[in-house]
């Protein structure tokens, strides 16, 4: 069976600590080798574990888990650190090389905008690292459009790279929105898509 006809069912749960070592895996060649991601440095595992720990519950860490494998992860992150961006998120998907262009992304994507919806955020965000037209395919295929380009932002591999970025409306904008839900009192709610956590 194909990954791409699993990844909305039992293939994706909610990242933990313990997937720290395989994040930092798929991650460590986009920081090395890539401006994919404007990090220098790649973290080891326990700097993973740290972030994980310190995101969730306030914003959702996903893994695609395939038979004991993580093929790929997307996460959302604060948009900006002044109070009136909190209803705005940042996101982010990475899969592992074996793994692209099987729907991992696709999937992952998809139940993460579920959860930050259902959340109560109202944008998403998504800074690309241009030239990247695989990235901006899956985004605009779920639904993201472009807004604007920060040109030669930043400096990587002996070149200037600009950023494109890309917005999806998960919510229609209310006056007096309430405050977002963390993942917890999602699950209380009855609202949670996942399968739960290994």
């Amino acid at each position: 069976m194909r990954i791409r006809d699993r990844v909305f069912s039992d293939a994706i749960r909610l990242a933990t600590t313990a997937d720290a070592a395989a994040i930092a895996a798929i991650y460590h060649p986009i920081v090395e080798r890539t401006a994919i991601s404007f990090e220098t440095e790649a973290p080891d595992p326990d700097t993973i574990a740290r972030r994980i720990a310190e995101t969730v519950p306030s914003y959702p860490w996903l893994v695609c888990d395939e038979g004991s494998r993580i093929l790929g992860y997307a996460y959302a992150s604060r948009h900006r650190q002044r109070a009136a961006y909190r209803w705005s998120v940042d996101t982010s998907v990475y899969v592992d090389a074996e793994y692209r262009r099987r729907g991992v992304a696709t999937g992952l994507y998809r139940l993460l905008l579920r959860v930050l919806a259902a959340q109560g955020f109202f944008n998403a965000f998504a800074g690309i690292a241009l030239p990247n037209a695989g990235s901006v395919t899956l985004h605009e295929s779920l639904g993201f459009r472009p807004i604007g380009v920060y040109h030669k932002v930043g400096y990587k591999l002996g070149a200037w790279h600009d950023v494109g970025w890309w917005q999806l409306e998960l919510n229609e904008p209310v006056d007096g929105p309430f405050e977002p839900l963390d993942l917890w009192a999602l699950r209380e709610r009855g609202d949670w898509p996942l399968v739960p956590s290994a």
